[in-house]
């Protein structure tokens, strides 16, 4: 069976096989995935605070990391992210796409002029992040449960996240590494390549965004084709996450990654379809594998677990599960459950 559940500081070096793999697709795309040892198992020791409900004492917004796991062999394949609020504390740098009609009455001339302008609209929104799988298992049961679980994380502590959420989904990226939106802007400021760039964002304070991005719009028809071309696209590998996330509700809005020029996308937290559809329930236990597959979590803060399962609703309203089950949530008969449909 497949479980999602928090990641713990004895799953480090797993993580950062997923994370550094040279050259491998699922390198490509994680970069929200620190590299470091050091950095990601403060990134792991912040989940944990934040799952015990103690991070606010030292004055940092919770931020949340599950990992997918291979119940029988112990691996992991796979890691997921939230930050209750955007930027964690700092601005949430992206660019607002936006227009300006640019006329002159006198030659007759009007013209719109598509604008980036540099915002931190979205900062304090919920945000999924640190999305990360291995490359075999695109498109299957195990990548749409590690994705959703999230969701499910989020309904059962709901009075931790906001009324809105976003995500970033990666940007064009070509065959040869060369990121088209950011070799025609970025790289002019920073003088670093894509990657460098884009690890800082994900281990050190936002405010160097500030420092040596162009603080004032960017006429879109100055950059280059290829950068007006991948504005608003997403990463061919991205494109199963990106579906995914549009079937719970998520839609593009205006927004765009500061780096990669990708989409964000963006929701109201209570109207996502697994928030929607899925419900509380007892567990009470069969031994029959009958009914329908279904995700289910059960457990709070870092006892949070999350599988697949056939599930079967009782006449009494109780969720009828296989016993197995039970084990991987490590529950029993008579607690408390929560299911959504696949």
């Amino acid at each position: 069976m497949w479980l999602v559940r928090p990641a713990l500081l004895d799953d480090a070096t797993q993580i950062l096989e997923i994370a550094g793999a040279a050259g491998s697709e699922t390198a490509r795309l994680s970069s929200t995935l620190p590299k470091q040892r050091e950095v990601l198992a403060a990134k792991i020791n912040h989940s944990l605070a934040s799952l015990a409900g103690t991070s606010a004492t030292s004055g940092l917004p919770a931020r949340f990391l599950f990992v997918l796991v291979d119940t029988v062999t112990g691996k992991i394949h796979g890691t997921a992210g939230i930050d209750a609020r955007a930027g964690n504390g700092q601005p949430f740098y992206n660019y607002r796409r936006d227009a300006l009609i640019h006329a002159s009455h006198e030659l007759g001339i009007s013209s719109r002029v598509d604008v980036l302008y540099p915002s931190h609209g979205l900062t304090d929104h919920t945000l999924l992040c640190s999305f990360s799988i291995t490359p075999e298992l695109r498109n299957t049961e195990a990548f749409e449960l590690l994705s959703r679980a999230r969701l499910l994380f989020i309904a059962s502590h709901r009075d931790w996240f906001a009324q809105r959420i976003a995500v970033e989904i990666q940007g064009v990226q070509l065959a040869d590494g060369s990121v088209p939106f950011w070799d025609s802007l970025g790289r002019h400021f920073f003088n670093m390549d894509f990657e460098t760039a884009d690890q800082h964002s994900g281990t050190l304070s936002k405010t160097f965004i500030a420092e040596l991005m162009p603080p004032n719009p960017v006429y879109v028809t100055l950059l280059s084709e290829s950068a007006q071309t991948a504005l608003g696209q997403p990463h061919e590998f991205t494109k199963p996450n990106l579906e995914l996330l549009q079937r719970e509700g998520f839609q593009a809005g205006t927004y765009l990654d500061i780096f990669d020029g990708g989409p964000v996308l963006e929701a109201r937290t209570d109207a996502l379809h697994t928030l929607v559809t899925s419900q509380a329930k007892t567990l009470h236990g069969t031994y029959e594998e009958d009914g329908d597959t279904s995700l289910i979590s059960a457990g709070e803060g870092v006892g949070f677990r999350c599988t697949l399962t056939k599930v079967a609703d009782t006449l009494e309203g109780t969720l009828k599960v296989p016993v197995e089950t039970w084990d991987v949530l490590e529950k029993t008969a008579g607690d408390e459950v929560r299911v959504a449909p696949c």
